[in-house]
């Protein structure tokens, strides 16, 4: 098997084999995805089974004390695996006591579609966000996060509201505490539309709309901080990672303490990390030959946009050369094995790619239009139980 290997992230790609020292590794119990538990423990079912809840009709997964609650603040940490925590209990004492549990994430494992199913309570196949860089049409890729194209500012174009037409918390007008800058990207407006926009500027701020949302008795609520995520693309795993897992957790510790009596706040994330570094596989162009037209996605659930006819080939081609430390798997193939929930539109397929490439190894695929991505220390998207499992911490009032 020869396969490109880069650490300088340079587009031209040079082919060898490197020395076996230099691989990734990756135990035997990654060779099978964690597939999204969506009929049940899953962030697509969280909103909806808290909501069934406040109604007498909780799911056995919920904990009790939120299933017994009459005021739910949904807290979302941003990239904080349940794998993480586990191994940082003493750095994170509140979220370590207040662990009940763990949920799985979506596919892919990426902020975009995973807040999008929490606040919508839908599956990917169902809402069409189907991932940090999606197909627009015509060959055009928009990062959703910034909703851009190369062309610049999609919102016009790609309008928030077509794109993903589905209303926030089943149409309720719920608070939602958001950093304010993000209050009117097409991002916020796909995935936050009807509710009540709360904008914060630091975490203290944070703090305070928390406490305000449920003093004013708001029966739910819902908050999203994402400074460990930010720090771990960053830095990696290390020192200033724990010290931001460290002030997330006291921050949680502080909302929690002015909790009303009879409410919990559940704090969950919308996916895990896992640090990568350099580890850069560079695709070979003779590999890809002429079938390859663009590629979409990220770098660890990479899409490839082929010409008609060549997706059993190329997949095969894929599966011989990266199988030992990547699922590959074909559009239809992903639909039939219940990555995405469901079967997706004839819309929200067209924004899929023909085969995935979806590394189980602590590696990322390079695609030299994904500018983006290019400096990150740790990376998320696959189905690594370090990326899909995330923890369900509860903490209640009184």
């Amino acid at each position: 098997m020869r396969w490109a290997w880069s650490q300088t992230l340079s587009p031209i790609c040079v082919v060898f084999s490197p020395p076996v020292a230099t691989l990734p590794t990756v135990g035997e119990a990654e060779a099978v995805p964690v597939l999204p538990d969506y009929s049940g423990a899953c962030l697509a079912s969280m909103v909806p089974s808290i909501f069934a809840a406040q109604r007498g009709e909780a799911p056995q997964w919920l904990p009790p004390a939120v299933a017994e609650a009459d005021q739910v603040l949904l807290m979302v940490l941003d990239g904080l695996g349940h794998d993480q925590l586990l191994e940082r209990a003493d750095v994170a004492p509140c979220l370590s006591a207040s662990l009940a549990g763990r949920v799985t994430s979506v596919a892919p494992t990426t902020t975009a579609t995973a807040l999008t199913s929490i606040t919508t309570g839908m599956t990917p196949a169902r809402h069409g966000v189907v991932g940090y860089r999606v197909a627009v049409g015509d060959g055009e890729v928009m990062n959703v996060l910034r909703w851009a194209t190369p062309a610049g500012d999609a919102r016009q174009r790609v309008p928030p509201k077509v794109f993903q037409p589905a209303t926030a918390f089943e149409g309720r007008p719920i608070p939602a505490l958001t950093k304010g800058e993000f209050a009117n990207t097409g991002f916020t407006v796909a995935h936050l539309s009807g509710a009540d926009m709360r904008g914060w500027r630091t975490p203290s701020t944070l703090r305070m709309r928390a406490q305000a949302a449920l003093g004013e008795g708001h029966r739910f609520a819902y908050a999203y901080y994402d400074g460990i995520d930010k720090v771990a693309h960053e830095f990696g795993l290390g020192d200033l990672y724990e010290a931001e897992l460290a002030f997330a957790d006291r921050l949680v510790s502080e909302i929690g303490s002015s909790l009303p009596a009879g409410s919990a706040m559940v704090v969950v994330s919308d996916h895990g990390q896992v640090q990568v570094g350099d580890a850069v596989v560079h695709i070979p162009s003779g590999l890809c030959g002429s079938d390859v037209i663009y590629c979409s996605g990220e770098a660890r659930f990479r899409w490839f946009h082929l010409r008609p006819g060549a997706t059993d080939g190329f997949a095969k081609r894929l599966e011989e050369e990266y199988g030992d430390i990547a699922w590959v798997r074909t559009k239809a193939q992903m639909i039939e094995e219940g990555w995405l929930g469901g079967e997706p539109s004839e819309t929200v397929s067209a924004r899929l790619g023909d085969v995935a490439l979806v590394p189980f190894a602590q590696l990322a695929f390079f695609d030299a239009a994904d500018t983006g991505e290019l400096t990150l220390v740790c990376r998320h998207g696959s189905l690594t139980s370090a990326e899909m499992w995330v923890p369900l911490c509860v903490i209640t009032g009184g």
